[in-house]
């Protein structure tokens, strides 16, 4: 298969989740360059994850050797390098910018840290085993990846506003990612074990259900909630009228101020098309018995 349809297919997965998340975070976007130095940060993670991958190769650790190899492979030489290297990225080169003003900010910048990692890693692991091994990825790495990411971007969330428990927070977005990484791919290398690899997909499906209570939770605690729910409020009053919109002008503006107010609005348009309302000539006149009536008084115009 030729290598850009390869290339196509396994960046079609990252594509997606990334506009999710981006539809996710409703209420205050994030500027598009912090997202794609995001992105980039996330292929320079994927360094540190080679260094701790030599290293692993190094100390003679074979994951198929049994369970206790598998388990400090899974754990410690894949999860934990792939995950403290986004981890060290997120948290100094992004976690201190002015954007960062609210906590499902972390989340945000965390998956797309992963999403880029996850981009590199798809297209090399894609290139070299062909079109299964893309597929199979389509559904399990990249979504891993991006549920790896929702929950260190959570804690890491925390910890931005709640300074008093920073160094708590996150170190359990470190580490909650490296154990929920490293339980997927410690089930993912047991094959001495008939059937046990189907434990990789219950691990990732409790972690994308995590993930969806995650993203609602940051969601509601947003400060920018409120503010943006009375901005479309707003806009959707003004863009109906109502008889309260009349009652409002009432009681706002005097008689003589409404009056100077049809002069300058109502009177112009029904002079221009040939057209009185009923009653006009009546309702001209009751106008007029107020202004006589009202305190003399320079009209306020709005």
């Amino acid at each position: 298969m030729l290598p850009l349809v390869l290339v196509a297919i396994s960046l079609a997965p990252v594509v997606a989740i990334i506009w999710f998340i981006y539809t996710r975070d409703k209420y205050e976007k994030e500027p598009t360059r912090l997202l794609i130095l995001a992105f980039v940060y996330g292929l320079i993670s994927v360094i540190p994850a080679l260094a701790g991958s030599y290293l692993g190769s190094q100390t003679g650790i074979n994951p198929n050797a049994g369970l206790f190899d598998a388990f400090i492979f899974a754990f410690v030489i894949v999860a934990l390098a792939e995950e403290l290297g986004k981890f060290l990225l997120l948290r100094y080169g992004l976690f201190n910018h002015k954007s960062f003003d609210e906590p499902f900010d972390g989340i945000v910048y965390s998956v797309m840290i992963g999403m880029g990692f996850a981009a590199l890693e798809n297209v090399l692991y894609a290139l070299d085993g062909g079109l299964q091994v893309a597929i199979l990825r389509m559904f399990t790495a990249v979504p891993g990846h991006a549920s790896f990411g929702v929950i260190m971007g959570y804690y890491v969330g925390l910890a931005k506003f709640e300074p008093q428990k920073r160094n708590q927070h996150l170190l359990t977005g470190l580490f909650g990612a490296t154990i929920a990484h490293g339980t997927y791919d410690f089930f993912l290398m047991q094959n001495s074990i008939p059937g046990i690899g189907f434990g990789a997909f219950v691990a990732l499906g409790v972690c994308i259900r995590y993930c969806i209570i995650a993203i609602k939770m940051h969601q509601h605690v947003s400060p920018f909630k409120n503010m943006s729910e009375t901005a479309n409020t707003n806009q959707s009053q003004s863009d109906t009228y109502t008889v309260n919109n009349t009652q409002n002008l009432n009681t706002a503006y005097s008689p003589a101020e409404l009056d100077v107010i049809a002069q300058i609005t109502i009177k112009p348009y029904v002079e221009e098309n040939n057209e009185l309302p009923a009653d006009s000539n009546q309702e001209d006149e009751e106008q007029t018995e107020d202004i006589n009536k009202s305190p003399r008084k320079p009209p306020l115009i709005p």
